[in-house]
């Protein structure tokens, strides 16, 4: 038993991965949301912002290949092509979805306001910052960029492109591991704004947490969530909750300004042995 303390007692949060777009950067997730309506617009198929929005953080591709199996949309192109969509077809979309990704991607990739807080804090604790995205490569290079002359430069950055599959598959956020050179598992927070997100964290082993004022699940500008009356605010903040727990997060917060008290209450638990919901 005193062996056993003695190592949870050692044990500490080391590092932080963040999702960008609706997270760190683009609040309320809005750079792809109108690209993908475009690109299904373009083969005459019109999708909903929320059809656009719902499977939010997968690799864009995958996202694409998700709404083409909604029944709505299945119907619809069946009606329009008289068959279903095809891997032929859901590449054709893809194509045409990264150059638009990549002309819009910069006006969209202001840091949400909680962020440069966030960071003295993060530095505080002496934790790495590692980040994962279904950005393509060449769509990360012009936001990380941007992000940069912000001053935000996480220590590791991983594409869903620079992997074998994307959320919510691991892959990525064990590769931020490894390039940050931490383990275990257990001594990562994740943060995101997606359910995808949530489950990445989950299937990593790691801490996960959802983020909601700026997520793709609250899909609003900041001017809109701040103009919500309490009793709306509130209703959104349960369902959003609900789903994030759902998924199996282990925290939901309103914004990264609560960082410092998720650290800590993470760490306490370390403390007392406990580990992520999914490791338990």
């Amino acid at each position: 038993m005193i062996t056993t303390l003695k190592k949870c007692r050692s044990l500490k949060v080391r590092a932080i991965i963040f999702d960008w777009a609706g997270t760190t950067v683009d609040y309320g997730c809005f750079a792809p949301t109108g690209v993908f309506r475009e690109v299904f617009l373009q083969k005459g198929i019109d999708i909903s912002e929320k059809e656009a929005r719902t499977p939010m953080g997968m690799y864009k591709r995958d996202h694409i290949k998700t709404i083409t199996q909604f029944p709505r949309i299945m119907e619809e192109w069946r009606k329009k092509y008289g068959r279903d969509c095809s891997e032929s077809d859901i590449e054709d979309m893809f194509q045409n979805f990264i150059p638009l990704q990549i002309s819009v991607i910069d006006k969209h990739s202001k840091i949400v306001p909680e962020l440069p807080d966030a960071l003295k804090v993060i530095k505080s604790f002496g934790l790495k910052i590692g980040s994962t995205t279904g950005y393509t490569a060449d769509m990360m290079k012009i936001l990380t960029e941007s992000a940069a002359r912000q001053g935000y430069i996480p220590d590791a950055m991983v594409c869903a492109s620079d992997v074998s599959e994307g959320r919510p598959a691991p892959w990525m956020a064990l590769k931020n591991a490894e390039l940050m050179g931490i383990y275990p598992m257990e001594t990562i927070i994740k943060i995101g704004d997606t359910v995808a997100d949530i489950k990445e964290g989950v299937n990593a082993g790691m801490w996960s947490i959802g983020v909601i004022y700026s997520s793709n699940e609250m899909g609003m500008t900041i001017e809109e969530v701040n103009a919500l009356k309490p009793s709306e605010l509130a209703n959104r903040k349960r369902h959003i909750t609900d789903v994030f727990i759902e998924a199996g997060a282990d925290y939901v917060i309103d914004s990264l300004s609560e960082i410092g008290d998720l650290i800590d209450k993470i760490n306490l638990e370390l403390y007392c042995g406990e580990k992520p919901c999914n490791q338990t």
